[in-house]
């Protein structure tokens, strides 16, 4: 009896170390399929937010393209009228003579569209310089590349007397930006 009794213990305490492991297999299982799950979702929400950051980092960019596009324009248009009379009062001082006064307001003139181009060019330059660094941007670089270097040759020109040839260069830039515009979702 005494064998009996210590065979069936030594029964149990094996049954019940067997019970165990099982126990820790079936945790182990119900674990590794609620981190996956966990993971899956993870993955998927930080999808989802990345998708989201890039569709508002593009929507906020498209009005950035949009307002260089309103500036060029708006510049063009004013450059369009004074262009003409800047070139005509340069001419007419090489062939006639012309007050000092005039020729001191034609510099002054000369001096202010050439600032504002350079704040033109800044502006341009920013903008394609964002296309360039930020992911969300990458593949849209393509159809602003090189407005930067358009504004620094319309900023050339106009530093050499040629107004009106720098407000065609400008009427370039505007479309490439508009071509940026439509490619943009």
């Amino acid at each position: 009896m005494k064998n009996t009794k210590k065979l069936l213990m030594m029964f149990a305490a094996l049954s019940a170390f067997v019970f165990c492991l099982t126990l820790d297999a079936q945790a182990q299982k119900r674990r590794t399929t609620r981190k996956r799950a966990t993971t899956t979702t993870r993955a998927a929400n930080t999808a989802a937010a990345l998708a989201a950051a890039n569709a508002a980092e593009i929507r906020s960019n498209a009005e950035k393209v949009s307002i260089q596009i309103k500036n060029v324009t708006k510049f063009v248009y004013l450059l369009g009228g004074i262009a003409k009379n800047i070139e005509d009062i340069d001419r007419d001082a090489k062939t006639k003579r012309l007050s000092q006064a005039a020729l001191n307001i034609n510099d002054t003139n000369k001096k202010a569209v050439l600032q504002s181009l350079r704040n033109l060019t800044a502006g341009l330059g920013a903008l394609e310089s964002e296309f360039r660094a930020k992911p969300a941007l990458r593949n849209y670089n393509f159809h602003i590349q090189g407005i930067s270097d358009m504004s620094l040759q319309a900023e050339s020109l106009a530093d050499r007397g040629q107004f009106t040839d720098s407000g065609k260069m400008l009427l370039s830039i505007v479309e490439k930006l508009s071509d940026t515009l439509v490619a943009l979702p």
